[in-house]
């Protein structure tokens, strides 16, 4: 009888075999080179691609995508799931305080599914409230719903005033003010304690405001908001928990602060200089332009408050200039769109963006494939290669030849699973 139960236990992982599917496509781009490979076969065992233009196996379920390009699943390094701006700014602010958390989660849930079926199966949120984007990464970490791998920051790090402490309304309004729990911080000291405060209840990045923002009515777009000693505090505490950070930084001063405390990533960049530039480029400091965010605001400005359509012209009129001249110093340039501020799952729109201002269509893949892997430490994806995660998707035809197909994803697969075919 025990020889029997040990043949049986024995015997279990012969029936518990993890499927394997074969994709076949015309062509394939691995998220590393400048060309594509043709004729391509990529087998994927379980989660992971177990081998790329090998015979395919016996019983391998084989799905044929025809004249299509396979390419390693995009990753966007610069959304907020858990929001999205409409045409009416002063309604999207009365929806982001009359709405539960628990409600808002199930607009985050259809946000994450959109931006999935776009083929972008990694994300890093950076900045949400009420742990809304806490609560989605684990529930798709979970299967519970799906959505890209999601990578957050919890609240943005903010000055007191500053781009991320929110909207100036009154104190007799009877509105709490934020303190380091929310990101808001005041002094070296504070600014530990929001990185802390942010880590404790589940950070995997640290996001933080060295400079004013756009969508903000009371502070400056382009002025620093930070001292130096605060975002010395703010990137060696991050740094010591083993977070990269990440520096919403749309002035040229306030980036150059950033840069000299050791930030991992200018968000926006739009006003940086030259010399800025190549300083990021001596680093190796990452841009995250965000090209898609400016271009969304631009067809909206006669319907923002007057005092944010004037910082969003500026900004607009200043970031094709900052990107051309980031190209020319070879700086490090991971693909991030501010998706909320246009609608999720449009996220692949910033590729023509990006190559319509001089960047090479093999360069904007690498954007959000390899290099946007790097910037986020998950060296498990960004490219197509045996042993790697198993994060697919196809696009029709030639990407290289024509960027905007990749605005049409026929094929995604996550983690080995098929969620749109």
């Amino acid at each position: 009888m025990k020889k029997l139960l040990l043949l049986f236990f024995l015997a279990v992982p012969a029936f518990a075999q993890q499927k394997t599917i074969a994709l076949k496509a015309a062509h394939l781009f691995d998220g590393t080179s400048d060309t594509l490979v043709d004729n391509a076969v990529v087998v994927v065992t379980g989660n992971r691609i177990a081998g790329i233009n090998v015979a395919i196996p016996a019983g391998a379920q084989v799905i044929d995508l025809g004249d299509a390009t396979l390419l390693p699943g995009f990753i966007d390094a610069h959304v907020h799931l858990t929001q999205e701006s409409g045409d009416n700014f002063y309604l999207d602010f009365f929806h982001g305080v009359m709405r539960h958390p628990a409600e808002q989660a199930f607009y985050a849930g259809a946000y994450a599914r959109k931006t999935l079926d776009a083929g972008f199966t990694t994300v890093r949120n950076v900045g949400a409230s009420d742990y809304v984007d806490v609560g989605l990464r684990n529930a798709v970490n979970a299967g519970l719903t799906p959505g890209p791998r999601i990578l957050t920051a919890v609240h943005a790090i903010s000055a007191t005033g500053g781009h991320g402490d929110g909207d100036p309304i009154p104190p007799a309004r009877g509105v709490p003010q934020q303190g380091p729990l929310e990101g808001t911080c005041n002094g070296a000291d504070q600014c530990r304690a929001a990185v802390r405060y942010q880590i404790k209840y589940g950070a995997d990045v640290i996001k933080f405001m060295p400079s004013g923002g756009v969508l903000s009515l009371a502070d400056p777009v382009d002025a620093p908001e930070l001292s130096q000693a605060e975002m010395n505090a703010i990137v060696e505490e991050a740094h010591h928990w083993g977070r990269k950070v990440a520096a919403h930084c749309h002035g040229d001063a306030a980036a150059k602060m950033a840069i000299a405390a050791g930030v991992d990533s200018i968000e926006h960049g739009s006003f940086l200089q030259p010399d800025t530039l190549q300083m990021m480029h001596d680093k190796g400091v990452y841009l995250v332009p965000t090209l898609l965010a400016g271009d969304w605001l631009a067809g909206k400005l006669d319907k923002l408050p007057p005092a944010i359509a004037n910082k969003a012209r500026a900004a607009i009129a200043a970031r094709s200039d900052t990107f051309r001249n980031a190209l020319k110093a070879n700086v490090k340039i991971a693909f991030g769109t501010d998706s909320a501020v246009s609608p999720h799952g449009l996220n692949a729109r910033e590729f023509a963006l990006m190559t319509g201002l001089g960047m090479a269509p093999a360069a904007a893949l690498r954007s959000a494939t390899s290099v946007a892997a790097q910037l986020l430490g998950v060296a498990d994806a960004g490219t197509l290669a045996a042993g790697k995660l198993a994060d697919i998707v196809a696009v029709p035809g030639n990407p290289l030849a024509d960027i905007k197909q990749t605005e049409h994803v026929v094929f995604v697969m996550k983690d080995g699973v098929v969620y749109r075919k």
